[in-house]
């Protein structure tokens, strides 16, 4: 019988599958048309210190396999996770969930992991460092080792959950970066958040989304995903879930090989709702086409 069970950062999760922040909302939509307790997990919608109402509309544009948007964070704030969010979530998600969270200074990253750091239901904190840092210029803090580092270590101050740090791909060696979070004291990584692109509209001659450029993401960047997953197992000494238009289960087999112990689904949800249940269902299935008995074994197999 197949084995999908993998070990997260210490924690067991049925399977590596996990949908990716910003497109599974709270669970609760997608609660409502399948049991979500299939799922290894999920990561929640990117959650900020203050309710944010996020960028001007338009904020998604239509790219080739793949799309872009520009959200920008919205999202009720941490005291409204704290009190409505994480008690709704727990009479339909039965496992422990990631808490993702952004910020755009040092001290907020820390007051918002502060707040959640004894909620229960949290397994795993998620910080995305590829907010821009608006004590620094507006550089996002996931393009300069020192700032991811910097934010790494202060959040570790205040939490003794399993801390994984969500890398930009918007970089020149994001292996440098990766160790720059072992040092702060990760335990684990995401990687890669979205590119960074754009569409222009040919009618009106202008940016087709209002905040100019966005994330781009899909099955078009898969391939670079998987290369900086490669290159990130062989950098540091910390699990990864790999992330970055995975769409299939053989999708997910193949970041695992590239060393991969998690894996995320992203836009494919947005395509497909029941996508990742799709997957889950076909893991097996696939894993005996390619003669894998045990899913945690293959972990960095193309090494």
């Amino acid at each position: 019988m197949a084995d999908t069970k993998v070990t997260l950062c210490g924690i067991e999760m049925d399977n590596p599958l996990i949908p990716a922040s910003g497109t599974f909302g709270y669970g609760r939509e997608f609660s409502e048309i399948y049991d979500i307790n299939c799922l290894g997990t999920f990561s929640f919608k990117g959650t900020t210190l203050e309710p944010r109402f996020g960028n001007p509309t338009p904020r998604i544009a239509d790219a080739p396999s793949g799309m872009l948007n520009a959200v920008g964070l919205q999202n009720p704030g941490v005291m409204a996770v704290k009190q409505r969010e994480l008690p709704e979530m727990k009479k339909f998600f039965h496992k422990p969930v990631m808490a993702n969270v952004s910020g755009f200074s040092i001290d907020e990253y820390v007051e918002t992991v502060r707040l959640l750091e004894n909620e229960d239901q949290i397994g795993w904190v998620e910080v995305n460092i590829s907010c821009p840092n608006v004590h620094g210029g507006g550089m996002a803090f996931g393009t300069d080792p020192k700032a991811a580092e910097a934010v790494c270590s202060a959040v570790r101050k205040v939490t003794k959950k399993p801390l994984i740090m969500k890398l930009s791909p918007n970089v020149t060696d994001i292996c440098e970066i990766a160790r720059a979070c072992e040092g702060g004291g990760a335990d684990g990584l995401s990687l890669i958040n979205t590119l960074m692109g754009m569409r222009i509209d040919l009618k009106s001659k202008k940016p087709v989304i209002a905040n100019k450029t966005g994330g781009f993401s899909g099955p078009a960047i898969f391939p670079v995903a998987l290369r900086m997953v490669y290159h990130v197992y062989e950098a540091v000494k910390l699990p990864i879930i790999g992330m970055g238009g995975v769409s299939t289960a053989e999708d997910v087999i193949e970041m695992m090989l590239a060393g991969a112990t998690a894996v995320g689904v992203g836009a494919a949800n947005l395509i497909d709702p029941f996508v990742c249940k799709k997957i889950v269902e076909a893991l097996p299935s696939v894993m005996e086409k390619y003669r894998i008995n045990s899913l945690s074994e293959i972990i960095g197999g193309a090494h």
